[in-house]
């Protein structure tokens, strides 16, 4: 009976042993959570999602593969077969163009630009011709500059920066909406004319740079302007929105000084808004005045009612 106890006693006191070696694992596993935790905790700061960084992990894993057998490739002399079969394992990861965002567009038509970037044969990410599509969408009209970039997994982002209209040009029978230097910016019909000045004639848009200064040098007849003749590739007719019409000379010089001293004289003796037909300052030594035919005096000729008032007194 003492042999028994003694044994029963032994066997309790081995016991706590064991407890104690059970109580060691559990440490280990709530360090382990811990560190799981901590993990997850990272990769929920992380800009994108689980499912997103997976497939950045997937391709890393398949570059990094992709790369080594591209440059076995190159030693076997088999580059393009190598991107061929790069590319396609990089779309196959989901690194293929799904989205495109289009920044910066106000005025023209979005969808040129999708037309464009979507329009290619190939659309895995690898592949895509940055500098080729950026130069595709310069020919676009509207377009004064484009920035094309990669957004992994699967979005081309493009930035847009668009021409500003200023004038529409009338030639060769059409009406074209052109920016300052000229540039055509697309077609508009004569109902959907703009509010903004016409400018008309063979190569009148490549002027229109100039007409600005020329304008500059009078402000106080900007708003006045419905429109400009650029004639015989040498010197503008300017028309104003009360009906007449502005003659001025050659050279950009004396168009200017003609201008401010038409401004000057319209501003001392209101010559705009009175009926009268045409201003002509072609001549710096003489103002010419046409009057409509029903003002015209009994000894004018009918095919050449003017008055000429020499332009040093600037009055009328």
């Amino acid at each position: 009976m003492s042999d028994a106890r003694i044994r029963r006693g032994n066997t309790s006191r081995l016991s706590p042993r064991g407890s104690s070696s059970t109580g060691n694992r559990a440490p280990s596993r709530s360090r382990a959570l811990k560190k799981r935790s901590r993990l997850d905790r990272i990769v929920a700061m992380l800009p994108f999602s689980h499912a997103t960084l997976q497939r950045l992990i997937s391709g890393s894993i398949v570059a990094t593969v992709g790369g080594a057998a591209v440059l076995a490739a190159n030693f076997l002399g088999l580059p393009a077969m190598a991107r061929m079969e790069f590319a396609s394992a990089m779309a196959k990861a989901g690194f293929e163009v799904a989205k495109v965002e289009v920044h910066g567009v106000e005025r023209m038509d979005e969808l040129a630009v999708y037309t464009i970037a979507l329009g290619q044969v190939d659309r895995s990410m690898v592949k895509v011709d940055l500098p080729k599509l950026r130069q595709d969408l310069m020919t676009l009209g509207w377009v004064k500059d484009a920035r094309v970039s990669r957004r992994l997994p699967d979005t081309l982002v493009v930035d847009i920066v668009e021409r500003q209209p200023v004038a529409v040009w009338q030639h060769a029978g059409r009406l074209d909406l052109i920016d300052v230097t000229g540039t055509v910016l697309q077609s508009v019909s004569l109902s959907d004319m703009p509010d903004l000045p016409l400018v008309v004639g063979p190569n009148a848009n490549r002027q229109t740079a100039r007409l600005g200064i020329l304008l500059d040098a009078a402000p106080a007849l900007k708003p006045l302007l419905a429109g400009a003749t650029w004639i015989g590739d040498r010197r503008w007719d300017l028309r104003f929105q009360s009906g007449e019409t502005l003659l001025l000379p050659e050279g950009e010089a004396e168009a200017a000084a003609a201008l401010v001293n038409f401004a000057r004289m319209d501003g001392s003796n209101r010559l705009l808004g009175r009926g009268i037909v045409r201003f002509d300052m072609r001549d710096p030594d003489k103002f010419v005045l046409r009057l409509p035919q029903d003002r015209a005096t009994k000894d004018e000729k009918a095919d050449d009612r003017k008055i000429a008032i020499a332009s040093r007194d600037g009055e009328v």
